[in-house]
């Protein structure tokens, strides 16, 4: 039970994106991408998801190929949340949680069905507001109503294309933890996207670092957040200081500031 890449590859007008990336995602834990903009992370997380389509490798989910999979199928294992997804919709945070029943109900609820919806809105402290318009939430409210329509959707993996993009500190702290319950709790497998490496130290358990649309290296917080490593990503000299046993990178300051 796994997402397992095997030498993918993705053009966009004749510029690589991808480049025979291979590599396993582990189940049951949260793996964070990292990199700098345009090392592929996103199109890699559309491509497991099926909304684009590689040029040529595979992608196999719980040891099937993908590819052979019908959408209806997938879509009951495989839930994600794109920063596309994040428009103003003049719809309830109820009805919104029960999108991601449509794979099983079709647009007809079950008792079932709302019975899924119900929990998601609990599960993700959204039950004084579920009758409040989307476009009238703050961004951690809206950001908590989209993955409580992921968590509706009732499937073992959730993958989240850059889930803390326009939140401020409290809210991005806030949809990390709810992101761990999802893995400690739910046993959920959880593949995000992310831009600031310290919070991928704090939250993630595995780390696949991109770079030019190839894989540079993959492993678990120790082996990731070492300065040699994040130097090879980032081009750039990122001190790592161990603060209440966390690693952080110091990446604000430059030693030339000095």
């Amino acid at each position: 039970m796994a997402i397992e890449i095997r030498n993918l590859h993705k053009s966009y007008s004749g510029k690589k994106v991808v480049h025979d990336l291979s590599l396993t995602i582990p189940t049951g834990k949260i793996t964070s991408f990292i990199g700098p903009n345009g090392a592929g992370k996103s199109t890699v997380l559309a491509i497991i998801s099926r909304l684009l389509s590689a040029d040529s490798g595979d992608v196999y989910l719980n040891q099937q190929r993908l590819h052979d999979q019908k959408s209806s199928d997938i879509a009951r294992q495989l839930a994600i949340l794109k920063q596309s997804n994040h428009i103003n919709l003049r719809i309830t945070v109820e009805e919104l949680v029960a999108f991601g029943r449509f794979p099983y109900s079709k647009g007809n609820l079950t008792e079932t069905d709302r019975t899924f919806i119900d929990n998601a809105i609990n599960y993700m402290d959204l039950g004084t507001i579920r009758q409040q318009y989307i476009d009238n939430l703050s961004g951690g409210q809206r950001q908590r109503a989209y993955i409580a329509m992921t968590l509706a959707q009732d499937t073992d993996y959730i993958l989240l294309d850059e889930p803390l993009n326009n939140l401020d500190m409290k809210h991005s702290v806030q949809i990390m933890q709810v992101l761990r319950k999802l893995v400690t709790e739910l046993n959920k497998t959880v593949v995000i996207v992310i831009h600031d490496i310290n919070f991928a130290s704090c939250y993630s358990d595995y780390i696949i670092a991109m770079k030019q649309g190839e894989l540079v290296a993959q492993g678990n917080v120790d082996e990731i957040m070492r300065e040699e490593v994040l130097q090879a990503i980032y081009d750039m000299p990122i001190p790592i200081q161990e603060i209440n046993r966390q690693k952080i990178a110091i990446y604000f300051k430059s030693n030339q500031e000095e």
